[in-house]
């Protein structure tokens, strides 16, 4: 009797569970729901937020192989890693956009990224060289599009010491970028990684007739 009376008892609670379900302005004020679905939008709200930065952690950056052995490597030796103030840029600071708006449309447009690291694109070294000049690229009209957004995060124009700067830097700095005639990326290509061997590019473009 045991066993009938325990499966009555669990049935009676799915009907009851399926009454809520189905019909919750008879159970729950409006006011209840509201609460709740504003609870729940902040557990949600929250927990997309904080997968979302987990993914603009350098960490992150560097946990395939293709990035770690690559251009994570070329990364250390240069001043934006190591340098006698110990302020350091990382991966995000200088592929993703701070603002969240530009950050969700960063991330929409890097997601074709999954496709590269699923088919192997640039899985070995060979073909790392081989794309890296096409990656480049694109990394390089991004920069120019949203005027070098991700360097002046960092690098305010209105804080440069021009006195300390080379006489060509301060050139460039005070005139050209100051008056939006260029801007970062079109200078500091290079700066952080190494710049892509653009000769054996070209040779291999070329057709031979």
């Amino acid at each position: 009797m045991r066993p009938a009376s325990g499966w009555l008892r669990l049935k009676a609670l799915a009907r009851a569970y399926w009454a809520t379900v189905s019909r919750p302005s008879k159970f729950y004020s409006l006011g209840f729901l509201t609460v709740g679905g504003f609870i729940a939008g902040i557990i949600f709200w929250g927990g997309f937020n904080t997968a979302l930065e987990v993914t603009n952690t350098e960490t992150f950056c560097i946990g395939c192989h293709e990035m770690r052995e690559n251009v994570f490597v070329e990364l250390q030796p240069t001043i934006h890693y190591t340098n006698r103030s110990g302020v350091r840029a990382t991966c995000p600071d200088c592929h993703v956009p701070h603002n969240w708006t530009d950050k969700i449309a960063r991330k929409m447009q890097a997601s074709k990224e999954v496709w590269g690291k699923i088919f192997g694109t640039i899985s070995t070294r060979e073909k790392f060289l081989d794309k890296r000049l096409e990656l480049a690229q694109h990394e390089w009209s991004r920069l120019k599009a949203n005027n070098s957004l991700e360097c002046r995060n960092c690098h305010n124009l209105n804080s440069m010491d021009f006195t300390r700067q080379s006489r060509r830097a301060m050139e460039m700095h005070s005139t050209a970028l100051a008056k939006g005639e260029k801007t970062c990326i079109d200078c500091h290509k290079g700066i952080a990684h190494r710049l892509p061997d653009i000769k054996s590019a070209d040779a291999k473009a070329t057709v031979l007739p």
